[in-house]
């Protein structure tokens, strides 16, 4: 296994209210915010030091049901996204977002863990 693997690697925050979202984060952690369009939205990535901290994209963009409150996702790196998504399915959990790739990031898949915990895994691309 890689010295990475298990490791948290991002985190990102999913919310429903972006705006207030930003100045709160900003305000509270010193954070300063970079905008990354992505087709029809805009993912926002938290920079602490120079550093990207997390990302924070509104949850309105995504497939979750209208009724879901924000909430922050984890990410794990793993050596093998896929292996690891068939092991999830293997042990009881199961998939919400099939494996995927992010040019210039890495391969990564969202899960429910056996317990029904969301979690994202993603083999990340080698940093330079």
């Amino acid at each position: 296994m890689s010295d990475n693997h298990g490791k948290v690697w991002w985190t990102e925050l999913m919310t429903r209210d972006v705006p207030a979202a930003l100045e709160y984060y900003k305000t509270t952690c010193g954070w300063t915010i970079s905008e990354q369009p992505m087709g029809k939205m805009t993912y926002y990535i938290a920079m602490q030091d120079g550093k990207p901290t997390a990302g924070l994209m509104d949850i309105g963009a995504t497939d979750m049901p209208p009724e879901t409150q924000s909430y922050w996702l984890s990410y794990f790196a793993v050596d093998d996204v896929d292996a690891a998504v068939a092991q999830t399915e293997k042990i009881g959990g199961r998939v919400h977002q099939a494996p995927f790739d992010i040019p210039g990031t890495g391969r990564i898949a969202i899960v429910y863990d056996p317990a029904g915990a969301m979690v994202g895994l993603m083999t990340p691309e080698p940093m330079d």
